[in-house]
């Protein structure tokens, strides 16, 4: 039996720098159907002051899609939340998880943890300029503010200017010693913390992140939280949110082969404005992650999709390199 769609944040894909930009998230979209997609983190600073469409332009496919914002001054949040909105992004979502030195400096991500009556601030204001949900994205702690009293107060002061929904990465964020990637993975899952804020808080979307990597750990949160969010794995195996789409959705699973030639039209038209095939093309190295094949499909995008004039007719080349017995798997 098809499992029922819960709410709109069922099955997310994490915002990721340098990796889920339009051209991951259109990719994304044709194994997900149903998926909630994110933008790279976007600074205030840089949608007020810099090049608004290279930032914000998306294409209409990737819906339903949120923007997600790095900033403290709930001014200019709410300026660029009216912004995300009349752009056409379904959600705003406000970083208060990311902890690198660039962010801490800008006093937004996970430092803003310390700071909850402020980012309620931030939250109201954004509120009232959209229509739209306006999201956080938090982690579990920061530091040594690492008791799940001060998660409960975070998000009690959060529900307290109207946040309906919040996304838990369920680590903490050590600010200083450790880099942004030793941070995804050394401090550890406390995905028992995330189910307790749930069941304190039974009227807030809590949406878990952190760890996620297949199909069946997906059933298995949404069985206690409202929904999951994929980062690296999806990233690294994107065919698991096709499976994840199967699981929570009863959608079937798609023919690899036929999601590239989905593709396809995508590609040339980039292509045909003057894109370049790797922009695109690095996205979908994973695609027959396990399968015979596999790595031959890498190395022959990997060694050529950079050189001038590279067009999909390298992403057919791969693809004839993976084996007729492993299309099916």
């Amino acid at each position: 039996m098809t499992p029922p769609i819960a709410n709109p944040w069922t099955l997310c894909v994490a915002p990721m720098m340098d990796w889920t930009d339009r051209h991951c998230r259109y990719f994304h979209r044709l194994l997900a159907p149903h998926a909630r997609l994110y933008t790279e983190m976007v600074t205030t600073g840089a949608i007020l002051h810099g090049d608004r469409a290279r930032h914000l332009d998306f294409d209409t496919a990737e819906h339903p899609l949120a923007l997600q914002l790095g900033g403290h001054e709930p001014g200019e949040l709410a300026q660029c939340a009216r912004i995300g909105a009349d752009w056409g992004y379904d959600e705003i979502n406000l970083n208060v998880g990311c902890p690198s030195d660039r962010v801490q400096s800008g006093r937004f991500g996970a430092c803003l943890m310390r700071e909850p009556a402020l980012v309620a601030d931030c939250v109201a204001a954004m509120r009232a300029a959209v229509s739209i949900p306006v999201t956080v994205k938090c982690r579990i702690g920061v530091d040594e503010q690492d008791d799940y009293e001060d998660l409960h107060r975070f998000a009690e002061i959060l529900v307290g200017a109207g946040l309906e929904t919040l996304v838990v990465h369920a680590r903490k964020a050590w600010l200083h010693g450790l880099s942004p990637k030793e941070n995804r993975e050394i401090p550890p899952l406390n995905y028992e913390r995330v189910y307790r804020l749930k069941q304190e808080f039974p009227r807030l979307a809590i949406i878990i992140n952190g760890g996620i990597v297949d199909a069946a750990a997906a059933q298995a949160h949404c069985t206690t939280v409202d929904g999951v969010m994929l980062g690296r794995a999806a990233y690294h195996d994107p065919f698991v949110l096709a499976r994840c789409e199967q699981a929570l959705f009863g959608t079937p699973l798609p023919d690899r082969d036929e999601v590239l030639r989905r593709l396809q039209p995508y590609v040339e038209a980039r292509l045909a404005r003057g894109g370049a095939l790797n922009h695109i093309a690095r996205h979908i190295l994973g695609l027959y992650l396990g399968l015979p094949g596999a790595r031959a499909f890498r190395r022959t995008l990997s060694e050529r999709m950079h050189r001038p004039g590279a067009d999909f007719r390298l992403v057919e080349l791969a693809m004839a390199g993976i084996g007729e017995h492993a299309r099916a798997a």
